[in-house]
């Protein structure tokens, strides 16, 4: 089997990994020994305080949201907090084909394996956007259903992503689209109200018109992601202090030579999706076909 469809294979898999241990004490701060205790906490602290009611209540669900707050059940009550708050305001999102947005085409992209170090490198290219073919809504769309299907693979729970957002092509129209209640969709995605592990958020390739695509974003960014942020222009030797150029596509002076498109994850995850999945995908509201 090629390495690509190996990887897809390995994309719907809830398999906990045993020699992914030592990356889930140093991501997560989680030890083997303790992890239930945390899960039982969690679990109380939903129930007792009643802030937040969540579909699910299992350990699985749970540790998820543990593994992304370093195994501090309060951070991961807060979060989940955000979280449902999230879902219950922007439910209209998930009311779509989970597989049918393939016109989305080149705005997103990852590259292929992870690295243990910054984890999933994920690509957000807005200046890729056909704002004539895509409504907005869609791009958000696009993005949320690569999160949700993250979120339930283990190793991606523990590696987490680093996200570089390339500005090239950026223009008037369509930072025009950008309003506040996108931004702020586009934002909780990026894993302020999402339980993704985020390493780092990288900004490339742009020039002028960053001042007002970054002035639509920032008053949805708290304090505590500011550390994460860095600033690179077109200096890609800058970015590669932070991202070894193994993990990169050879647009940034990288050498990752699996580097996937919107469309191709999409149909691929389609390909090699389970029941399991499926059931999942439904439950929050897309739909998917048989």
């Amino acid at each position: 089997m090629p390495f690509i469809d190996i990887a897809f294979a390995a994309e719907v898999s809830r398999f906990e990994d045993p020699e992914f241990e030592e990356h889930a004490r140093r991501n997560c701060n989680e030890d083997s020994r303790t992890r239930q205790r945390a899960i039982e906490e969690l679990r109380n602290m939903v129930y007792e305080r009643g802030e937040c009611h969540p579909r699910r209540m299992d350990d699985a669900y749970l540790l998820r949201f543990l593994r992304c707050r370093r195994f501090i059940p309060a951070l991961a009550h807060k979060l989940m907090i955000r979280y449902e708050e999230f879902r219950s305001k922007n439910s209209y999102l998930y009311d779509c084909s989970a597989f049918g947005l393939q016109k989305v085409k080149h705005v997103y992209g990852g590259t292929l394996p992870e690295s243990p170090v910054n984890g999933r490198i994920t690509l957000m290219r807005f200046g890729k956007w056909d704002t004539e073919a895509v409504p907005i809504v869609d791009v958000v769309r696009c993005a949320l259903i690569m999160d949700e299907i993250a979120v339930m693979q283990p190793k991606l729970q523990i590696l987490g992503v680093t996200i570089i957002v390339d500005l090239e092509g950026l223009s008037v129209r369509h930072v025009r689209q950008l309003t506040p209640t996108i931004a702020g969709q586009i934002v909780s995605l990026m894993g302020v109200n999402f339980p993704l592990l985020m390493h780092g958020l990288h900004i490339i390739n742009y020039n002028w018109i960053l001042h007002t695509f970054f002035y639509v974003f920032k008053q949805f960014i708290p304090s505590a992601a500011w550390s994460r942020m860095h600033f690179h222009g077109y200096d890609m030797s800058s970015l590669h202090k932070h991202i070894d150029p193994t993990a990169l596509p050879p647009e940034y002076g990288g050498t990752c030579r699996h580097v996937i498109s919107t469309e191709e994850w999409l149909r691929k995850v389609n390909m090699y999706k389970d029941d399991f999945m499926v059931q999942e995908l439904r439950a929050l509201g897309f739909t998917v076909e048989d």
